[in-house]
C-alpha cells in the first residue's frame, strides 16, 4: 500500500512539473506573439507581402505595355521588398482615402510620389524625403502666356486629384476646382476641354506633357509651392526605419541614381 501511495505521489509531482513547463512555454509563446504584434515589419514578413498603395502617376508608378507596374517608386519598392524579404503587391487606391486604407491594413504603405504634408506627417510614420517637387498649373499651350502668375489663374476652372497636395494648393489660392480620381484624369480633363487647367506634380508634368508626349498641346506655367516626397507607413511602424536604412545603402551604391536616370528624375533627387 505504501508503495502504491509513493508511486501516486511521484506521478503527481511529475504532472506538476510538466504543467509548469507547459505554462512557461505558453507564456513565452504569448510574449513572442505580443512582440510580433507590435512590429509592423514582423506582420508584413509573416504574411509575406508588402502591399503598396499607388495611383497611376508617371514617372513614379504606371503600367507599361505589358501591364506591369513600373516607375521610379515602383522599381524602388520592388528592390525594398527584396531587401526585407517580402513580395511586393501594388494596389490602386483612392488617394483621398490613403490614411484609412493604411490604418485598415488594406495596404502597408503609401509609395506614390507622396508629398510630405503636415496631415501626412501627423497621420503616418514617414520616411526620409527622397525627391523635390512642386505643384504646377497645367494649361493649353496656346493660352499659356495669359496665365503666368497665380492671380491670373484665379479665373480658371481647375481639375485636381482628390485628397492631393494639388487640391491643398487650389484651396490655398482660392481657385475654383473639381476633384477627380487622379492626376492622370486631371490632365485628360484639360486636354478634352472639360476643365481649363489642372494642378499636378512638376515631376509628372515633366514626364507627361509637352513635345514628344501624349499631351503635346499642354504646358505648365506657375509653380505654386515647393515640397518633398516621402513614403508613408502606419503610425509607429518600424518599416519606416528599415526603408531609411535601405535607401541610404541604395543611394551609396548608385542604385537610386540608376533608377532615377531611367525615369528622368535625377535632378529632383535629395541626397
Amino acid at each position: 500500500m505504501k508503495k502504491i501511495i509513493a508511486l501516486l505521489m511521484a506521478l503527481l509531482m511529475i504532472g506538476v512539473v510538466f504543467a509548469g513547463c507547459a505554462q512557461s512555454t505558453d507564456t513565452a509563446a504569448d510574449a513572442t506573439v505580443g512582440a510580433d504584434a507590435d512590429s509592423d515589419l514582423a506582420y508584413v514578413l509573416e504574411k509575406g507581402t508588402l502591399v503598396v498603395g499607388i495611383t497611376d502617376f508617371e514617372p513614379m508608378d504606371y503600367q507599361n505595355e505589358s501591364g506591369v507596374w513600373v516607375g521610379f517608386d515602383a522599381d524602388l519598392s520592388k528592390l525594398f521588398g527584396e531587401y526585407i524579404g517580402a513580395a511586393v503587391e501594388f494596389v490602386e487606391i483612392d488617394w483621398d482615402n490613403k490614411i484609412l486604407e493604411l490604418d485598415g491594413k488594406t495596404i502597408d504603405c503609401v509609395w506614390n510620389g507622396m508629398t510630405l504634408t503636415d496631415e501626412v506627417k501627423s497621420s503616418m510614420e514617414t520616411s526620409v524625403a527622397y525627391c523635390n517637387n512642386a505643384q504646377v498649373v497645367v494649361v493649353n499651350a496656346d493660352v499659356a502666356d495669359q496665365y503666368q502668375d497665380a492671380d491670373a489663374c484665379k479665373e480658371l476652372n481647375f481639375a485636381v486629384e482628390a485628397g492631393s497636395a494639388g487640391r491643398e494648393q487650389a484651396d490655398a489660392y482660392g481657385f475654383t476646382y473639381t476633384e477627380v480620381k487622379d492626376q492622370a484624369t486631371a490632365l485628360m480633363e484639360v486636354a478634352s476641354g472639360t476643365s481649363d487647367a489642372a494642378i499636378i506634380d512638376s515631376l509628372m508634368a515633366a514626364a507627361m506633357i509637352g513635345e514628344g508626349t501624349g499631351y503635346e498641346q499642354l504646358t505648365y506655367t506657375v509653380a505654386l509651392n515647393s515640397e518633398e516626397y516621402g513614403v508613408g507607413f502606419r503610425k509607429g511602424s518600424d518599416i519606416a526605419a528599415k526603408f531609411n536604412e535601405f535607401f541610404a545603402e541604395a543611394t551609396a551604391d548608385g542604385t537610386v541614381d540608376g533608377i532615377a536616370e531611367t525615369y528622368g528624375v535625377s535632378a529632383a533627387l535629395i541626397k
